[in-house]
């Protein structure tokens, strides 16, 4: 029962988070294709190298989707750009390895946000 609970915070968590996002928050997906970020992330989520490999392309095709709408400031194409990324990485993972994604992401964006506030302040 403590199990689906923890899930189904999890999963509301990261759809709030998910829906109030600005344009420097899709910046994490930037992060995660870097070669030591991807390396230490495969690592994390203990996958297989026909998964890595894919994750790879996926983590590619997002960032140039991004990059697309970072030069449009386009919030929607950036949207867009994330769930593209969020749907195939979820059908590329178990169900276990795609819950520590979502944590990943999340964790990440906001330690990022943290530190631009410290910068600020």
């Amino acid at each position: 029962m403590k199990k689906i609970l923890m899930v189904i915070i999890v999963a509301l968590a990261s759809a709030l988070a998910t829906n109030a996002m600005e344009m420097k928050d899709y910046n994490v997906f930037y992060k995660l294709n870097e070669k030591t970020v991807f390396n230490a992330l495969v690592k994390y989520l203990d996958v297989n190298e026909d998964q890595s490999n894919q994750l790879a392309y996926v983590f590619d095709l997002t960032e140039r989707k991004l990059d697309q709408a970072n030069r449009r400031a386009d919030i929607s194409a950036a949207e867009k750009a994330m769930n593209f990324n969020l749907g195939n990485v979820k059908y590329l993972l178990s169900e276990t390895q795609y819950r520590k994604y979502l944590i990943i992401l999340n964790v990440s964006r906001h330690s990022n946000y943290e530190e631009f506030i410290a910068a600020n302040n």
